[in-house]
């Protein structure tokens, strides 16, 4: 079933949506919530959550790419989920490897958001992930969208453990020079 077809059963309120939703999108889902979590009920939990919420996201939305719209829910998911775990000091997963590394990029200040114009930073960022090279693309979207671990991007590109960490420090450190070239302050 095409993802036409998967939105406008959720408009019609047919609860086949749910079930054509996890046929076709239920392993991607799960391999997000269960990179951020490192734990397969949360992430299952989550999954299950994704499908409940964009239940009731459609409608009024009508997600013209279906699976960016329950990998964004399932992410959002996943962290807050990431956050309550934490806090009792319970999880694991790629979350905290992933955060330690992008934390020379963003400082943990509080004003960080009132500082820069979310709009501007997340612009900047897009334009920066367009001059990619496809594959640099890929690997840096996977550790920080996906939070995919460094072996699965490594066996994905047919790259050793050390070329693809190797990959994205500089990646980063581009990053880095290239928002505080256009005034980012980090």
């Amino acid at each position: 079933m095409d993802d036409a077809q998967i939105v406008q059963l959720y408009w019609d309120r047919n609860e086949q949506a749910i079930h054509a939703t996890s046929d076709k999108y239920g392993n991607y889902c799960t391999s997000i919530a269960k990179n951020i979590l490192g734990n397969q009920e949360d992430a299952e939990e989550c999954v299950n959550d994704t499908y409940l919420n964009a239940w009731n996201a459609m409608p009024p939305h009508r997600p013209s790419i279906l699976s960016t719209f329950l990998g964004k829910i399932t992410r959002n998911l996943s962290y807050n989920r990431y956050k309550h775990n934490t806090a009792d000091k319970r999880g694991s997963g790629e979350l905290p490897v992933v955060l330690e590394e992008l934390s020379d990029l963003v400082s943990g200040k509080d004003d960080v958001e009132q500082a820069f114009d979310q709009k501007e930073l997340t612009k900047a960022i897009d334009t920066f992930l367009d001059r990619l090279s496809p594959k640099k693309r890929s690997i840096f979207i996977s550790r920080y969208w996906y939070t995919d671990s460094i072996s699965e991007i490594a066996v994905r590109h047919n790259m050793n453990d050390g070329a693809v960490s190797m990959t994205l420090n500089r990646i980063r450190l581009k990053l880095h020079n290239y928002l505080l070239e256009r005034g980012f302050e980090l």
